[in-house]
């Protein structure tokens, strides 16, 4: 009796042992493919790409930039062709974004987590002629571990900042550039759990926050409390959901995109409603497929002859080189895949 319990118990444990291993499958993804992809980041064999920003070159914008970090190392600048361009080491910066801030020039901002229990946010230029970021500052943000990070440009002309530590309590920061930045808390905010992706509307203020488990927050401008407008259902997004990134168009319209780390694909929500609009992949092609996408982001435009309609940038967490690194998409081609 005693034997016949045992193989079943230990038959059991085997099969919730399967179960555990197999993956999640959301709903069907349409493949898209990458048309170039950046070289790899300097920290191999390790979670080292995580998050990009772009800078579109309106004069000239096939020689368009972006700024990416390799959380190990510091942060990278690649031409539109994926071949670094510059590169400023500071290992602990994970999640990165950038602003047009006209007389002040292109700001970065990158989530410097360097110490675990107090965030900061790392503050550069980016010299478009010569594709180098100049340290601006590093300034204090905060209680927690810096992980996500967004901002822009007000309608006032000030620096917004979104800082997303790890433990959920999302701050406001305007941020006054100059000889010596300093910064200034406006509002806090909470998600219930780990969140990082993070983008904002900046045509009325309106915040997105990616909670890791839990789904996409929205938050109205000078709002403290939010919505969750998105479930991590295991459909439409797979656990982890990551980065975020936000395409507008009109007056309230255009596209909010997430990386569905959990089974390798990216969701489209049509805005203002946040309504599911199409899942796609990056898949197997001349440049290889993206596996465990941490940081995206999207913007719409001419970006030269290769990016018809715009850009889209993945980072891939698992690349053949063994060095992660990020993958390049012509938005229109995912637009033309999923449908206007």
């Amino acid at each position: 009796m005693r034997s016949g319990f045992t193989f079943f118990a230990l038959s059991t444990l085997a099969v919730a042992a399967a179960c555990a291993t197999i993956p999640v499958m959301g709903n069907p993804a349409t493949p898209v493919y990458a048309v170039a992809e950046t070289e790899p980041v300097g920290t191999a064999n390790e979670d080292a790409a995580d998050d990009p920003a772009i800078w579109r070159n309106a004069a000239s914008p096939a020689d368009s930039l972006i700024v990416a970090t390799d959380k190990k190392g510091g942060l990278y600048v690649y031409g539109l062709d994926g071949a670094i361009r510059g590169f400023h080491a500071q290992p602990g910066l994970n999640n990165v974004d950038l602003v047009d801030m006209g007389n002040e020039g292109i700001i970065v901002f990158a989530s410097d987590r360097s110490d675990l229990a107090n965030g900061k946010i790392a503050l550069f230029r980016l010299d478009t002629d010569a594709a180098e970021l100049v340290p601006l500052a590093t300034l204090a943000a905060g209680p927690g571990e810096a992980y996500g990070i967004c901002g822009y440009r007000a309608s006032d002309g000030g620096l917004v900042v979104y800082t997303v530590p790890k433990e959920g309590n999302i701050g406001e920061w305007t941020i006054t550039l100059g000889a010596q930045p300093t910064i200034r808390q406006l509002r806090t905010m909470n998600v219930p759990s780990q969140p990082e992706g993070c983008a904002i509307d900046a045509r009325d203020g309106t915040l997105f926050i990616g909670e890791e488990a839990g789904g996409i927050w929205r938050f109205a401008s000078g709002r403290t409390e939010g919505e969750l407008v998105a479930r991590v259902d295991n459909r439409n997004l797979v656990a982890d959901l990551e980065g975020l990134a936000l395409v507008p168009e009109g007056a309230a319209g255009g596209w909010l995109y997430a990386s569905s780390q959990g089974d390798n694909t990216y969701m489209r929500y049509s805005l203002p409603d946040v309504l599911p609009a199409g899942r796609f992949r990056i898949g197997e092609g001349r440049f290889g497929s993206t596996e465990e996408t941490d940081g995206i982001e999207a913007r719409r435009g001419d970006f030269g002859p290769n990016f018809p309609g715009g850009l889209f940038v993945a980072q891939d967490g698992i690349n053949a080189t063994g060095a992660q690194n990020f993958k390049l998409v012509p938005l229109g081609a995912i637009e033309t895949a999923l449908g206007d």
